[in-house]
């Protein structure tokens, strides 16, 4: 229970001022409400029954009545500012919020700057920061990585297999060819209920492990297609049973290019063949029709 309010000090002339006031039709209904709270205020009237009375929360009622209490009339037909400490985006805060971004790391053990945090850190607003990030595109969250390579050859090579995907030759089959080992080849312990009217596809929540198996894949630049087979190991020599499946697929006298990694599954059948193999650069190799 809230102990009730002592009645507003008001003036008889400011009495008769709110009263005039506020039989006036022209009085604007915020300007009418806050004579309203007023009076009533004064008469000792509860300030949790003003509330349900003008449908006004309590803290406004106690804020009004402090300003009255304050600064007398000029709070009803006046409009009450608040007062805001917003800083100006000035060159120099500009600077500091992309020197803050570029050159430092947040001490909470945060991998990168997010807007909130910064804000905090400068007491600046947030959209503040994000106005400055998107000006100058920083995006904080974002990573991409690299690797540089000690060939010396490399140059070359990146050329010779990067030609093959941009120019490849007139009337020839460039594949791009890679293995995904360690798949899980799981099956749920009941058959899946299909989706119907009024009720989702539905699945058992627990299922049954049948080992692994290794993918090997060799991707069609020209139409995107992809020509796949699965095997239960990961050998050099399931990699060259993919490669006699491969070899069904184009006609005998087409040529054909791979392209593909040093990973040492994939490297081996290059030099152990007895058919015509040309190994152009450890990065790819083209095959023209036979294999070993």
């Amino acid at each position: 229970m809230f102990t009730p309010a002592a009645p507003l000090a008001v003036t008889s002339d400011q009495k008769r001022q709110l009263e005039t006031l506020l039989r006036n039709g022209n009085t604007s209904q915020r300007v009418a409400r806050r004579r309203r709270l007023l009076l009533l205020a004064q008469q000792g009237t509860a300030n949790h029954a003003i509330a349900q009375q003008l449908n006004v929360s309590r803290p406004t009622i106690l804020a009004l009545r402090a300003a009255f209490a304050k600064d007398g009339m000029a709070v009803v037909t006046g409009s009450r500012k608040r007062k805001r400490g917003a800083k100006v985006l000035t060159a120099e805060l500009e600077q500091k919020i992309l020197d803050t971004t570029l050159q430092s790391r947040p001490g909470d053990g945060s991998s990168h700057w997010s807007v909130r945090m910064l804000a905090r850190r400068l007491g600046i607003s947030r959209t503040m920061v994000h106005r400055v990030w998107l000006r100058h595109d920083v995006q904080p969250h974002r990573v991409e990585r690299f690797k540089l390579s000690n060939d010396p050859q490399f140059e070359e090579k990146v050329r010779d297999i990067i030609g093959l995907y941009l120019n490849p030759p007139d009337r020839a089959l460039v594949l791009c060819v890679d293995e995904k080992s360690q798949i899980q080849a799981l099956d749920r312990t009941a058959p899946i209920l299909p989706l119907r009217p009024g009720l989702p596809e539905r699945q058992t929540h627990d299922y049954k492990r049948h080992g692994t198996t290794t993918l090997f894949a060799a991707f069609k630049i020209l139409n995107g297609k992809v020509i796949g087979a699965c095997q239960d190991r990961h050998r050099s020599r399931e990699f060259i049973r993919f490669l006699n499946y491969l070899e069904k697929s184009p006609p005998a006298d087409q040529e054909v290019h791979l392209i593909m990694d040093n990973y040492c599954t994939l490297v081996e059948p290059r030099t152990a063949g007895r058919g015509e193999m040309k190994v152009e650069a450890p990065a790819f190799f083209r095959w023209n029709g036979s294999w070993p």
